[in-house]
C-alpha cells in the first residue's frame, strides 16, 4: 500500500536554534521550512523534519544514517566543520571512530546532533 509513496525522515530537537545551525550549515541540507512545530529540509528527495519539542530524551541507537561513498573523505570535511565522531567501548573502532563489520562489507561512524539524536555514516561495498 506505502510502496509507492514518498517516505518522511523524524528527529526531534529540544534546541531548534542550534538543530538548524547544525543540519543546515554544518551538514549541509536545504532548509525549505521553520515553522512552529519543525524546522524542515530536503534529505536528498525526502522530506526531513525535526520535530520541536519541549524535552527531549534521545534514543541510545542510530536515528538516521547517509550512505556516503567515501567514508574517510566525509568524516574529514564534517571533522573540519567540528563535528565529533563517537567511539563506543567494546567495538572495534579505528582511531577515527570507523567500525568495520565482520564480513568487511561494510564501515561505519556514529556521530550525534545537539540534541544528542545519533547519526551514522556508512560505506558500503
Amino acid at each position: 500500500m506505502l510502496a509507492d509513496s514518498d517516505p518522511m525522515a523524524f528527529v526531534a530537537t529540544a534546541r531548534p536554534a542550534a538543530a538548524r545551525t547544525f543540519y543546515e550549515d554544518t551538514l549541509g541540507l536545504r532548509l525549505l521550512a521553520d515553522d512552529p512545530y519543525a524546522i524542515v529540509f530536503d534529505l536528498h528527495g525526502t522530506t526531513f523534519r525535526v520535530q520541536k519539542v519541549e524535552a527531549l530524551a534521545p534514543h541510545p541507537f542510530t536515528a538516521l544514517g547517509w550512505k556516503v561513498r567515501d567514508i574517510a573523505a566525509t568524516i574529514g570535511d564534517l571533522e573540519r566543520r567540528g563535528v565529533r565522531f563517537e567511539h563506543y567501548p567494546g567495538l572495534p573502532q579505528d582511531e577515527r571512530g570507523v567500525w568495520t563489520t565482520p564480513d568487511g562489507r561494510a564501515k561505519v561512524a556514529w556521530f550525534k546532533d545537539p540534541d544528542g539524536n545519533t547519526l551514522s555514516l556508512t560505506e558500503a561495498s
